[in-house]
Formats: structure tokens, sequence, C-alpha cells
């Protein structure tokens, strides 16, 4: 399988870069293979034609259709560095220019716009021993960026590599799950040697996280079964992640915020605990800073949004909350919006 190209589209141009405005939710058996690969980006469509109980070809033929169109994209997220979370602040009208260029870089993870105090926000992997180059070098340098802060993540309750939107069931999970390494929560780079083959393996499965044990060990030099083997390996000791990113609003929930909690700190774990107990929660994390708890939600209306932010069980628990609309995700889980070129646009 060949990975979806990248089009070097400017950010300047008229590119809407969510796929869920270029098409409607998606229906209930394509958001099931969706939620198959959120488990397993790996897994083949027989297998998950298994586990949902669906003829081989049609889960063949509708997840292939999914990767083609760009709706679903499947990656490995190599662990390069530690994360952290940045905030933005950018002078009028330069909001786009910051956070495509905060989604352009290689250690971003996720680049969103933001309605509410702060204009992005966007997590960053920063090898050990370069945040000071990072915060006071790399993160000034981006464009129409006014004010800046830098806060490390100290524990992950969940990844967005973990998010399972709960739309399939106990034993559909099951069925999947065995060959499944699960993500590492922890925010440490793994302490992994890698040779050459391994580096290749991981930048091929950077562009394309289905590419198959054969093309693999072509890209590698090596035999398909110890290509199979360093997959398994690079899986199993967290160096990469793979999974599948989709737009919530295919799914189904179209409204998505950031929230930054503010607790007592003898109270942290306990709120992280009851967020995460929600499957619309995608991201939870303790961070460094004001507020102790970061989290990215989606729902399916901002009525249901307002339910969980004053009567979910977690809020009695929270001190201060402050809440941001997503507006506009340039980058997910390491995979770039449709519009945005990875590369810098002449005169940058």
């Amino acid at each position: 399988m060949t990975s979806e190209p990248n089009p070097a589209v400017e950010p300047q141009q008229a590119v809407d870069p969510n796929p869920a405005a270029l098409a409607g939710p998606l229906d209930a058996l394509d958001r099931r293979i969706v939620a198959a690969l959120q488990i397993d980006g790996r897994a083949s469509w027989r297998r998950i034609a298994t586990a949902l109980g669906e003829p081989e070809r049609k889960v063949a033929r509708r997840g292939l259709r999914l990767l083609e169109s760009g709706a679903v994209a499947v990656r490995g997220l190599v662990v390069r560095g530690e994360t952290v979370i940045l905030r933005m602040n950018c002078r009028p009208g330069a909001v786009r220019d910051t956070a495509v260029a905060a989604a352009r870089r290689d250690d971003a993870i996720f680049s969103y716009v933001l309605a509410g105090a702060a204009d992005c926000v966007a997590e960053l992997q920063c090898p050990p021993g370069e945040l000071a180059r990072l915060t006071l070098d790399d993160v000034p340098a981006l464009p129409g960026l006014v004010a800046q802060q830098v806060s490390p993540v100290l524990r992950y309750f969940r990844t967005v590599h973990e998010w399972s939107p709960g739309i399939l069931g106990d034993d559909e999970i099951a069925a999947l799950t065995g060959e499944a390494a699960r993500p590492v929560d922890g925010v440490e780079v793994p302490d992994v040697p890698l040779a050459p083959d391994e580096e290749a393996i991981l930048r091929a499965l950077a562009e394309d996280g289905r590419r198959t044990h054969d093309e693999l060990a072509a890209v590698a030099g090596v035999s398909v079964a110890t290509a199979r083997r360093r997959v398994e390996s690079l899986t199993r000791q967290g160096v990469v992640s793979i999974r599948a990113a989709v737009e919530p609003a295919l799914l189904g929930l179209p409204v998505e915020a950031m929230l930054w909690i503010r607790t007592r700190p003898d109270e942290v774990e306990e709120v992280g605990r009851l967020l995460v107990e929600s499957p619309l929660v995608r991201y939870a994390a303790v961070v460094m800073g004001e507020h102790q708890i970061l989290v990215d939600v989606t729902q399916p209306s901002k009525r249901a949004l307002h339910a969980f932010l004053t009567e979910a069980a977690w809020v009695r628990r929270a001190e201060a909350v402050q809440s941001h609309l997503v507006v506009q995700a340039w980058k997910r889980s390491g995979v770039p919006a449709r519009g945005v070129s990875l590369f810098p646009v002449a005169g940058e």
C-alpha cells in the first residue's frame, strides 16, 4: 500500500483543512472500521471484518476508500522526545500562520486554533536537554507570535493515540487488541538504540503505518521475518505507536474543546481518573503551570459539552476551568491537515 501524497498547498490559499467540512459524518459501518483502525492501525482487513462480523470484501473496500480519501490516515508516531504543551497568543491576523508554522514542525504532534484566551495550542516533542533551545530560540521564531507559555507534560491519563470513542462493543475490541501493543503513557523517551534498518522502518511507518511487512523489508533491506520482528519490537518498546488519525466530526462528534483544569494537588489523580471514564475525552495529561490538567474532549453538541462542563463527576473536584473551542485543527497525531505543506512557503 502506498502512502497518501501530501499536497504542497500554501496555507494562505482557500483550502479547508478539515475533512469534516468536505463530507458529512461517516455512516455506521465506516465509523466502526475507523474505530477498529484506532485500536490497531495495522490490523488486516480480514481481522477487522471478523471482529466486526462483516464480509471481508466489504470491509476492505470501505477501508481502502477511507484511506484513499484522506478521511482517515494511519501513521506511525515515533517518540523522539519528551512532550511539552505550547500555548500561543498571536498578533491580529496572524493566528493561521502561527498555527500552521507549529504544525509544520517535525516534532509537532498536534496544532489547533482555539476560540478563547489562547489563540492556538500545540504539543511538541522535545529531545532531552533541548528545552532551553526550544523555549528561547525555536518557539519565539514562530511567525506572528506575541506571547508563549511552554508547559512540560508530567504524566498522561490518556493520549490521543489511545482514544477509542466508544463505537465498538467489548467483544469487538477484544478481538482487535490481541496483537495490538498498548501505547506507552509515560513521558520519558525510550532508551532504545536503533539500528539503521530500524530507522528505515520507522521512517516508512511515519509515512504510512499500514505498509506491509514485504514493503518494510524492501525499504530496510532485511528479510520479511526480520521486518515483522522489528515492527513488533519497536511497538512493544514504545518507540512507535501506530494508530488512525481522524477528524472527530466524521465520527459524529463535531464539537471539540481544550480544557485547562486547576484542582488541589491531592485531587489531580482522581480528577484524571474521572475524566477518562468518558470515551469522549480524547486526551488528558498532567502539565506544569497554573492549571494541572489539560484535556481534549469531543461532544456531539454544545449542549452536551455544557453538560460535561457542569454536571460530570470530575467538576465537583475542580477549582477552576478554562475552556476553549477548537475551531481548526492543522495537525492531529502527527498527521498534517489537508492544505498544510510540510515545507516552508517561499519568502518565509
